[in-house]
């Protein structure tokens, strides 16, 4: 009972599916809640269950410390999920923050528990391996002011602006934006102490306006296949009532052909 309640606190599921044949767990970006990609649920045939990460620090998690690093997410999140992700197989959705996390679990769950995704989506972020990850390492997220901040998340787009014309709100997404980025200056992944980590197919996703990433460092984490869609709009490309129609298609075509 306490697991499961343990489980209930780390996942958002919106709409339950007992019987599908396999799990969708979404993974949502820097300052993000589960609003968004636990309602993907009903976009989604029977066949597929989703799953949102809930962070802490926000929704019902509001009075627990943000985390400290990508490693105590990672372990959160995989010890969250487990006994789900045993019992049935299951596919990863991250969208930028939520791509390298996604990432990190599924590196963690293969290494650990021999268990991988049947496909990994990731979204708006550049390959883990990728030099152009560095930059975002130093960037002074602690130093900065509120404002530079907020621009930066406005020019990001996707964050309603009655957010950020009230106060509370306001405060609450630099908060937790603020530390987020934080734990994903932390992220690290050598390549070079392993080989190929993955063996399951990625699509990685992006924004035509959105800015570019290095998404051909994808293809070296996995011996599987890469493939590469870019989608109208910015970098929150992905809540667009048209995208997300074409989003579920693909994903839940790549998940029946994984012949479950």
């Amino acid at each position: 009972f306490f697991f499961f309640l343990g489980m209930e606190k780390v996942i958002a599921c919106a709409h339950k599916r007992p019987n599908a044949l396999c799990r969708l767990i979404c993974f949502p970006w820097a300052g993000g809640g589960t609003t968004q990609l636990a309602q993907w649920g009903k976009l989604f045939s029977n066949s597929i269950e989703v799953f949102c990460v809930r962070f802490p620090g926000r929704e019902t998690r509001s009075n627990e410390p943000f985390a400290k690093d990508m490693t105590s997410m990672v372990n959160e999140v995989t010890s969250a999920l487990l006994k789900e992700l045993q019992d049935k197989p299951f596919a990863f959705f991250g969208h930028s923050f939520g791509s390298y996390l996604s990432f990190g679990v599924a590196l963690h769950l293969k290494e650990k528990y021999g268990l991988e995704p049947v496909h990994l989506f990731v979204s708006g972020a550049h390959g883990p391996n990728s030099e152009a990850i560095l930059p975002i390492k130093s960037i002074p997220i602690s130093d900065a002011n509120d404002e530079d901040v907020l621009a930066y998340i406005q020019i990001l787009g996707g964050t309603v602006s009655e957010l950020l014309s009230n106060d509370d709100l306001r405060k609450e997404l630099l908060l937790t934006f603020r530390e987020d980025f934080r734990v994903l200056q932390t992220f690290s992944f050598e390549k070079a102490e392993m080989d190929i980590p993955l063996s399951c197919d990625i699509t990685c996703f992006s924004g035509s306006d959105d800015k570019q990433y290095d998404l051909r460092a994808w293809q070296e984490v996995t011996s599987g296949e890469t493939s590469f869609y870019e989608l109208p709009g910015g970098h929150f490309y992905l809540l667009e009532p048209s995208n997300q129609i074409f989003l579920t298609k693909y994903v839940t075509r790549c998940i029946e052909n994984a012949g479950l």
